[in-house]
């Protein structure tokens, strides 16, 4: 078993102030893989007090200075790629495959992204007899998911980091071992003491500490639409900048005419990779009726050929979800939508045939799905694809937009057609016969998904402050 024992703060790797140690549980075979220590507010305190302290100095670096810093964690990443991949692999269940070929990959782009942003950024510009700056937020907490854990800490530290901000990372206690070794990639890149800290702890002890600090200048999340409200609320006691990436129910139009042979395996593929734990999977397919008969079928064929399998194996198939509650919340979705008249396809309750142990979820398609159930409404999380018929355009476009999320939507489809109503959908992302964002433009999402962005020029202005300067010497 793993062990990490030790807080990064200040340059050092430090002891917990009255922490309690916290085993990480392997999702594929429910037993104890990592072990670390929850730390407390007076972790907190001691991070937060190096990041103001290091703030005066970072923040005036130049941008040769950042810039040559993200190259030498860049090629740090890069190194230990394969650590990475498996300390992925190994606490939140995804195929050992998939990790090294798309969740490390995901974080070494954000830094990558970054370094291209950061060169062509323009930090200062002249209106009339005014100067306008961009200039570091501060000290910058940040608390971040299982789902895509590289991914979204690299979200944060790259732009926080070229931006001229000093702080402190919290990650998630389910998955904390990336973050662990991105703190010695950092240290090693030659990040000052102070500029960037790391304090392992559960949300209600450090990352509510964290929300709620008052030397804290803002506070980058990326969870639950729940946590994001608790963050919030914590921290409006102290106005500081609240940016954050929540929650997503994603809706698949699939246009009507549409070729589902050739458009639904790339839409689908949505929500069966990471098994279905992404914030954007396209699980909601809104059918038109003339169609609903044969998409069926379509997606039944495609979740049937999914294979479940260990994530120390190499290979395309899908792992476990990364814990008993999550495996939980899963079963109760799908056993809610049965009950409430829902047709099971393909997949449904309990584990896949042959396995005894682990938290592996039946890949399912669920038809007849209509606006009432709480599967077409709340997050799954799952390799779950529901479908739900509609009579025309006009309708589809109200059932997609029918929900309190905003993160994102897939179109299937004709591209030149599904281009006419991408700006009608309220979200944040709109894909057309795909379902992920490109890297470098921006991302987040509209209504209870969140504010603020993220990704290249995009997320390094949300980790900075603007500033006008009147009457300067010409």
């Amino acid at each position: 078993m793993q062990s990490y024992l030790k807080h990064y703060i200040d340059g050092a790797w430090v002891e917990s102030e009255g922490g309690r140690r916290h085993e990480v549980i392997d999702p594929s075979t429910e037993q104890p893989c990592t072990e670390i220590t929850l730390g407390t507010a007076a972790d907190v305190d001691k991070a937060v007090a190096a990041a103001k302290k290091a703030f005066a100095s970072w923040s005036q670096t130049s941008i040769e200075e950042r810039a040559a810093i993200l190259e030498k964690v860049i090629a740090g990443m890069k190194a230990r790629l394969p650590e990475l991949a498996a300390a992925t692999s190994r606490e939140m269940g995804a195929p050992i495959s998939f990790a090294q070929m798309a969740q490390v990959p995901a974080g070494l782009g954000h830094f990558m992204g970054t370094l291209a942003a950061l060169r062509e950024f323009k930090f200062s510009e002249q209106v009339g007899n005014s100067r306008v700056v961009h200039e570091p937020v501060g000290v910058v907490a940040m608390i971040t998911p299982w789902n895509w854990p590289l991914n979204q800490i690299c979200a944060k530290v790259a732009p926080a980091l070229a931006a001229g901000n000093t702080m402190i990372l919290k990650p998630s206690e389910e998955a904390p071992s990336n973050a662990l070794i991105l703190a010695e990639i950092l240290h090693d890149a030659g990040v000052p003491a102070g500029v960037f800290n790391l304090v392992n702890g559960d949300g209600p002890g450090v990352g509510a500490a964290l929300s709620g600090h008052k030397d804290v200048d803002m506070v980058s999340f990326t969870g639950s639409t729940r946590a994001g409200v608790a963050v919030a609320t914590a921290a409006a006691a102290t106005v500081k900048r609240v940016h954050q990436e929540l929650g997503g129910k994603a809706p698949n139009l699939v246009l009507e005419g549409a070729k589902l042979e050739e458009v639904l395996p790339p839409t689908l593929a949505g929500v069966i990779a990471n098994t279905g734990q992404s914030c954007i999977a396209p699980t909601r397919l809104l059918v038109h009726k003339s169609q609903v008969d044969a998409a069926t079928e379509v997606a039944k064929a495609i979740m049937e050929a999914t294979q479940v399998g260990n994530p120390e194996e190499q290979g395309a198939h899908i792992g476990p979800v990364v814990n008993k509650a999550q495996f939980e919340k899963i079963q109760g979705l799908i056993q809610s939508a049965l009950d409430e008249g829902a047709r099971l396809v393909t997949g449904g309750t309990g584990r896949p045939d042959g396995r005894n142990a682990g938290y592996f979820v039946k890949p399912t398609v669920l038809a007849d799905v209509t606006p009432e159930m709480r599967i077409y409404r709340e997050e799954t999380f799952g390799p779950v694809a529901t479908i739900t018929t509609y009579d025309d355009r006009d309708q589809a476009v109200e059932m997609a937009n029918d929900t309190e999320y905003g993160l994102s939507a897939t179109i299937s489809g004709d591209p030149a057609e599904a281009a006419k109503i991408a700006g009608k959908l309220r979200a944040g992302l709109v894909t057309i016969n795909s379902w992920g964002p490109t890297p470098g433009t921006a991302f987040g999402g509209y209504k209870q998904s969140g504010n603020g962005r993220e990704g290249g020029k995009y997320g390094l202005t949300d980790f900075m402050e603007v500033k006008t300067i009147v009457g300067e010497p010409a």
